[in-house]
């Protein structure tokens, strides 16, 4: 009896013991496993893992120096400096910019759209953005002139804003903006004018109209002559010379986003986030008729580069409650090709 209980003994011991080697066995292989660097077994397809979008080197950050429509620079784009401002350095850089209303000057007599008026408080440079700011601001020093709009006469009064206008011009070439709408019934606008009575507005943005979710995902785009000897003169209500509404699939006041505008002699290309718009080509040759109506083809000039925001009664006037509001530009970036 004893013998066998022994036996027995011995065999659960020899068991338990290989139980333990296959434990340890187990245990050792799988903490191999785990130690096996993670690239080893994952595969990657440089084909489709991080697009390059144009990028040399597969970057996901797009160059800088290039439109982001063309990071090959096939353009053969090269910066204008004079033109271009990251708005980094806390204040804004007088040698380029004018703020609207500074030491009494108004360009082009232009001192805001009723019944908002432009300020040079508004205008201010911070967090690596210009930002034009909206406010409600009723004990402001008013103009006491009126201005028609829509048939209708307003006074100054309650809303300021303001205007930057660049001290340089230049002729054709890439303008590239980074920013965001206000959110309230202001424009945030990218415009031009020049020396024969024209204008071109890149875009003006409504991203806080109260109603119209259209607008609120609109770039209005126009080419106005203001010369009372073309044809299509707008005050005498035969202009703009062209206008398009570029619908993009964005509220513009919600995130910054990458507007790009190819301007050239026989051309105008709109950008949209690096894509070409499907509605963004202006040609000259349309627009004339193949020269048969030359008038409306004003952009021939070199311009001043705006930036402003204004009241646009039609589309409502802001409250108290609607301000205080920003348009806030991260960057802007003119390159025009070089002649090598």
């Amino acid at each position: 009896m004893f013998k066998i209980v022994k036996k027995k003994v011995e065999m659960k011991i020899k068991y338990c013991l290989y139980s333990v080697l296959v434990v340890l066995a187990l245990t050792m292989a799988s903490c191999s496993s785990s130690d096996t660097p993670q690239e080893i077994v994952e595969t990657e397809n440089p084909e489709t893992e991080n697009p390059d979008n144009g990028n040399e080197g597969g970057n996901s950050e797009p160059n800088p120096d290039y439109p982001l429509s063309d990071q090959s620079n096939s353009g053969n784009w090269v910066l204008n400096q004079d033109m271009s401002d990251e708005f980094e350095d806390g204040t804004l850089d007088e040698s380029k910019w004018h703020i609207q209303g500074k030491d009494g000057i108004y360009k082009s007599n232009f001192i805001g759209r009723a019944p908002s008026q432009f300020s040079i408080n508004n205008a201010v440079v911070e967090s690596g953005k210009l930002k034009i700011v909206s406010k409600w601001e009723p004990d402001f020093n008013f103009s006491d002139k009126t201005q028609t709009v829509g048939g209708t006469v307003y006074k100054y009064e309650n809303i300021t804003t303001a205007a930057v206008i660049s001290k340089n011009q230049f002729q054709y070439g890439y303008m590239e903006i980074k920013c965001k709408s206000a959110k309230a019934p202001v424009t945030s606008s990218f415009w031009t004018t020049g020396t024969r009575s024209s204008e071109l507005d890149m875009f003006e943005m409504f991203g806080g109209h109260k109603t119209s979710g259209t607008w609120r995902k609109r770039l209005k785009f126009n080419i106005i002559s203001w010369d009372p000897k073309n044809y299509y003169y707008l005050p005498d209500g035969r202009g703009p010379v062209h206008t398009r509404n570029i619908q993009v699939d964005h509220n513009t006041a919600d995130d910054f986003h990458v507007y790009g505008y190819e301007w050239t002699a026989e051309y105008i290309k709109i950008y949209v986030d690096g894509e070409l718009h499907p509605e963004g080509t202006i040609l000259k040759s349309v627009l004339t008729n193949n020269g048969a109506d030359p008038d409306r083809w004003v952009t021939d000039v070199p311009y001043w580069i705006w930036f402003d925001s204004e009241t646009f009664p039609w589309l409502g006037i802001p409250t108290e409650e609607d301000l205080p509001a920003e348009y806030q530009i991260e960057y802007l970036r003119v390159w025009q090709q070089s002649e090598n």
